[in-house]
Parts: C-alpha cells; structure tokens; sequence
C-alpha cells in the first residue's frame, strides 16, 4: 500500500486525471477494447443477478458508512423476493468464481490497472457488453461480501473461526480504526454506487423494445458505440475497488490513511458519474423515442378499431378510457363509488370532453338535460367525462379544479384525468376536431360513433335527439321552421306561453343602459297607444357572464322589463343559436339556401355590435328584427306606419317600416367563437346580402 503523505496539490492532480483518462478519448484505445469483444450469441438473464447484486452491494455500502446495519423488513423481503427467483447456471457461478479470483489476487498492489482490466474483457469476450459489466459486478460482491463477512463476525466474542480467518489474512479492525479506512471506504463506496449506476443503465438499454427502437435510431445508434467505453470503465473501476480491498490485506498493524488513492477512486466516481449522466440522456431520448412509437401505434389501432364492427362496446371504451384491470378507473357522479367500465356495456355512451375551463352553466344544463333523461325512462345513454389536461401544467389548483368539477357532476367520469393515454389525446385531437371547447362524442352500444359531437344537438333539441346520430339530426331539421318555439324553446316555458295566447313579445339584447332606457319606454308606449299586450324579455349578450350578472342586478334594480334572472338561461340562449349555426355548417348549408341559418347569422351580428338589437314576434312564425336605432326609430315613429296594422297585421306593418328605415349605409360584425363545427368560408351581411370581409380575432378575456 502507498506510504502515507500529503493529497497532490492541485496541478499534480490535473496531470493525473489526465493520465488516467486520457485513453477514453483515445481511438487505438476504443479499438483495443473492441478487439475483445467476440460475443457467441449465448443469453445472459442478467435480471435475478443484478438484483442479488444491488441487495449485496447496498448491504456492504451501508455496512462500512454506519458499521453496522440491521435489514429492515422490506429490505428482507426484498432479498428473500429476488433470492427466491434466482436459479444460475453452474456456468455462470464458475466464470463468477474465476473472475472473482482474478479480482482477489491480481489488482492487489501496484498492479497495471489497464492491464487487469483487458485481461478480464478478454476472459468476458463472448458475452454481451451488459452481460460483462453484470459478471464483474457479481464477482466483485463475492470479494468485497468476503471480506466484510470475516471482518465484521470477526468482532465477535464467540466467533473463532472468523477470528482465526481474519487474523491469517491479517485484516485490520473494522471498529479500532474506522476513522483512518473511513477515507477508503468512502471512496470504495462512492465508486461501487457509481458503477452499479452504470451497469444499471447499461442494462437498460438491452431490455429496450426492439419492436419500438432499432439500433440504428439515433439516441440507440449513440448510445451503442459508447457502451464499449462505459463497460470499460465500469470494469476498470471494478479493478480499483479490488485492489483497494486487497490492500486491506496484510495491514492488521499498519496505518490505514491514504489522500492519493482516495483521490484516484473519487476521480473514477467522478469519471463515472459523467459516464452515467451521458448515458441517463441517451436512455431518456430512447424513451421518449418509444413512448412516440407506441403512441403512435396505439393511435392507429384506435384507428383500426373504430373501423371493426364489434359485439359491444368494451373494446372500445377500454381502448378510449382504461384497458388494464388493476383498479376501477370510473367515478360514479351519484354515488361517488369507484366502479368499472362493465356499468357501460352496450349502452349508448356520451363522452363528454373538455379541459378544466367547462363551465358551470354547461354542466348545470347537461345535468338537467340528464336527469331528465332518466325520470322520463327517455333516451337511456350514460356519459362519461373526460378531462383533457396538460401533464407538464399540472399542479395542485388544477387538481382542486377538476375535483371540483367532477363533484358537480351527475354522471360518470374518469378517476383520474392521466389515465387516458397519449394516442387517445391524439385521437381526440386529430379525429374528433377536439381544441378547447367541449365536445359531447356520442357512441352506440356496439361502441361505433353516431356523432363526434353531439352538444350541438343536445343544446338545440336536448334529449329529443336521441340517439344523437347525423340522421336525427336531419331528421330534427325537417321539423323545425325559423319561430319563436325553436329561439327559445326549453329555456323559458313563460315565453312559449305568450306565444300561445298570442301576445306581441318582443326579445331584446345588448349592454346599453341608454338604450335600453329609451327602448323599453317606447315599446311600452306603443303598447298602450296600440291597445295590444306587450311582453318584453332581455337576453343579454353572449360571452359575457360577469357583465351579464351586473345587468341582471341592474334589471332588477330599475325594472326594465321581464328579464332572465339567472347567467344561465342567458349563456344557453347565446349557446343555443352558435350551436345552431354550427349544426348547419356540419349538414353543408348556407345563408343562401337556408332561412334558419340566414336568421341566426343575422341575430349572432346584432350581438357582435356595440349597440341593442331587437326581434318582435307574435304567434309562431311572425317575426321581424332590427339593430338599436333602427329598432328605437321605428318605435318612436309608430303613427307612421300604425294605420297598416289593420291591413298587414301588427308584425308584417312593422317589419314593412323596418324595412324602410334600412339606409346602405352600415357595418355588421359576426364574431364566431373557436368550435370543431369549422369557420365558414363565406359569410354574407344580414342586412345587405354582400359578402362579409374576414378578419380574425384574438380573445382571451371577453368580460
């Protein structure tokens, strides 16, 4: 052993780190440790040995940092565990045995360190380079458990034997000089975990996929050519440890302290860590490379198997939702129970996706929409929500929100928003259209799609579309004529009321209080001067619910008129007409040849103005619509046009007046929220017919 002295000074220890790494970088080096690698082909089942040897190697370490360590009760049952599966074979315990000799007796002293280590990649030369890592490592247990198992018994009272072993080997005394071996210890330790780190990786990267990465694939390709240096080091730095546990040997009565060749095992640990570091990167690129090319299998399996006519719908919602057993991956919105995707078999599923900003207003219409389903025996469908959230974003408030969320909600949904595989976002995604806003994707019960979404539908008609397929919704639209009954229907049973007793109501919306003001007076006014029932209804804005709330206490302050005294019935009004929109969009319809969407079109730019708007209607279909001052004018200016109300009636007389007023001169906007409906390419002006210019708009605050 080297005689005790001062640690190298600074300039000294850079000369030595580069002596000692320099052959890393060297190519005659590189081919020198290539030439011993001759592998047959034969297999290695490195698993139940690396395991037994990190067991070995963690008892050892934590042995010589406390000098004495008692198991716990996982760690016993997990050396039980893995001592229970391992069967070697009886070759591997003699290469273990003859390496672990080469080891004891030839990196002792001042041996050739390069030299030991070539002599054993040669002996290693027909294994796998994660198999001669994996040997060394076991050989090196064997060595360094023997010596730890004669010094530490030797302790004791009642123990001869190890007495006796110990003092022919003349092995110094753990307990009398741990504070001079501490420095050796320490640096042995250091090294053996950087090591056992090493082959850890290395041996991860053979039980890579080669169904998912070839060795051809960059982060592989990379990671290949540098394993034979990593082996390398990991076996040289094996050669080290050896030798310094070696030199235990024979040292009973000498000093144990010794700066150089601590500092040439932490230069190694160091050397080894970079190593690792590198190689951790390589593996982590691997991963990402595999997690993508399962995801993108899986995606078009998914694919593949929404094509495949099916008996029920398991595979499917198995494939969308969870597919493993382990555990029930659905929330019971009733009951709050865990329970199992077999609740949904062949029935008709709803899946309701969306991230955390679904709104209150949203989840309270659905809940109505499916509890009624329920009471009424109608419409048997179960839905399903399912979040769709960033990982990298999540954080406590996210988890807080979507707990929040899923208490408000009557149906099932998902116990935990990440297991829902990648492929399936992707599919979500990339198939049905899913952005930002919610969609509802309807499935039959044999798991085909009827709708990829259906909200459209169940804000329009609720659950009167069932079963929500495109031919309902056909169907649905050969029904229903542009009237009062389809503007408001299931929003408020009082307006539909009017409408049947025949009164003159009039829907009205906008944020000018001015306006407002001067409007419902003179509506009013021209009710009594005309003799007729008036009812008034205000029905905001859309996309505006905080200022819509302050409207509402502002309404109720200064009684305009009738008014809406929830968001809610606001919101759904708004979300009803996009939906509409929308619905038409999908069946390839146009404001040319459909009178429905011309309307809506038409109402949905009366909101994006700045001033009111106003729709007067009586009976079913009698309808006639204006923007703020055109409204107000023909309002103010009734006994105008109040002698043609005999001859026309009370609408059609006003919508001629209207009509009048019309000047060219004007300016419509049509703002459109982001939806998977898809943006029209072309848009005409309510009040002209011309083609619309378009612009885009970008929002992230509308109050």
């Amino acid at each position: 052993m080297a005689s005790t002295h001062g640690g190298p000074n600074k300039m000294q220890q850079r000369k030595e780190k580069r002596r000692l790494f320099a052959a890393a970088d060297d190519s005659a080096m590189m081919k020198q440790i290539q030439a011993t690698h001759q592998p047959d082909g034969r297999e290695v089942d490195v698993k139940p040995i690396i395991q037994i040897v990190d067991q070995v190697l963690i008892q050892l370490i934590a042995r010589s940092i406390e000098g004495h360590h008692e198991k716990s009760e996982n760690e016993k049952l997990e050396a039980a565990a893995a001592l229970a599966e391992f069967d070697m074979l009886d070759s591997l315990a003699f290469v273990i045995h003859k390496i672990s000799c080469e080891l004891s007796c030839k990196c002792s002293g001042s041996g050739d360190a390069h030299g030991s280590t070539m002599v054993l990649l040669n002996y290693l030369s027909s294994y796998a380079w994660h198999g001669k890592v994996v040997l060394t490592l076991a050989s090196f247990s064997v060595v360094f458990g023997e010596f730890w198992l004669v010094a530490e018994m030797s302790t004791k009272e009642n123990n001869t034997l190890a007495k006796s072993v110990a003092l022919l080997k003349q092995l110094p005394d753990i307990v009398e000089n741990s504070s001079s071996l501490m420095p050796q210890f320490d640096a042995v330790n250091k090294l053996v975990k950087a090591s056992l780190d090493v082959t850890m990786c290395i041996v991860k990267f053979k039980e890579l996929p080669t169904q998912y990465i070839s060795e051809d694939s960059p982060p592989m390709s990379l990671a290949t050519a540098y394993i034979p240096i990593a082996a390398y080091w990991v076996i040289r730095s094996i050669v080290a440890c050896s030798s310094q546990i070696s030199g235990f040997i024979g040292m009973r009565n000498e000093s144990m302290s010794s700066a150089t060749e601590a500092w040439e095992l932490s230069s190694l640990a160091h050397k080894m860590a970079s190593i690792y570091e590198h190689l951790n990167n390589q593996l982590d690129q691997c991963y990402r490379a595999i997690e993508e090319r399962m995801q993108i299998e899986a995606f078009h399996n998914l694919v593949r198997l929404f094509e495949t006519v099916h008996i029920d719908n398991m595979k499917i919602l198995r494939a969308l939702i969870y597919a493993k057993d382990d555990f029930p991956p659905l929330i019971d919105g009733t009951t709050k129970a865990k329970t199992s995707l077999e609740i949904l078999r062949r029935k008709h599923v709803l899946l309701l996706i969306s991230d955390l900003d679904l709104s209150q207003e949203e989840i309270m219409v659905l809940d109505n929409l499916y509890k009624d389903a329920r009471a009424r025996g109608e419409g048997h469908y179960e839905m399903v929500w399912i979040p769709v959230v960033e990982k990298s974003s999540w954080n406590e408030a996210a988890n807080q929100k979507f707990e929040y969320l899923q208490s408000m909600m009557a149906w099932y949904s998902v116990r935990d928003p990440f297991i829902i595989e990648p492929s399936v976002i992707k599919y979500i995604k990339e198939v049905w259209n899913f952005t930002k806003k919610a969609i509802v994707v309807a499935l039959d019960p044999q798991g085909r799609l009827s709708s990829p979404n259906a909200l459209h539908m169940i804000w329009i008609w609720g659950n009167l579309a069932f079963p929500f397929t495109r031919e309902k919704e056909e169907s649905m639209w050969k029904q229903e004529i542009w009237s009062l009954e389809l503007l408001v229907d299931g929003i408020d049973p009082s307006v539909l009321e009017w409408m049947t007793e025949g009164k003159f109501i009039c829907l009205y919306g906008g944020e000018d209080l001015e306006w407002i003001s001067k409007f419902t007076t003179a509506a009013l006014s021209v009710a009594k001067a005309g003799g007729f029932e008036l009812e008034m209804v205000y029905v905001g804005k859309s996309n505006a619910k905080e200022r819509m709330q302050k409207m509402i206490n502002t309404f109720a302050t200064r009684k305009f008129s009738y008014y809406w005294p929830n968001v809610t019935s606001i919101w759904f009004f708004w979300a009803r007409l996009e939906s509409m929109l929308y619905s038409k969009l999908q069946h390839g319809r146009t404001v040319e040849n459909d009178e429905i969407m011309s309307e809506v079109m038409t109402v949905l730019s009366f909101d994006g103005s700045d001033q009111g708007w106003a729709i007067f209607c009586r009976g079913a279909s009698e309808m006639a619509r204006a923007k703020g001052d055109t409204a107000l004018t023909s309002l103010l200016e009734f006994d105008k046009w109040k002698e043609n109300i005999d001859k026309l009636g009370l609408v059609q007389a006003l919508k001629d007046y209207l009509d009048q007023l019309h000047t060219p001169h004007h300016c419509n906007r049509l703002i459109l929220p982001g939806s998977t409906g898809g943006i029209p390419q072309k848009v005409v002006c309510a009040e002209c017919g011309r083609q619309m210019e378009k612009y885009f708009m970008y929002r992230c605050c509308v109050e």
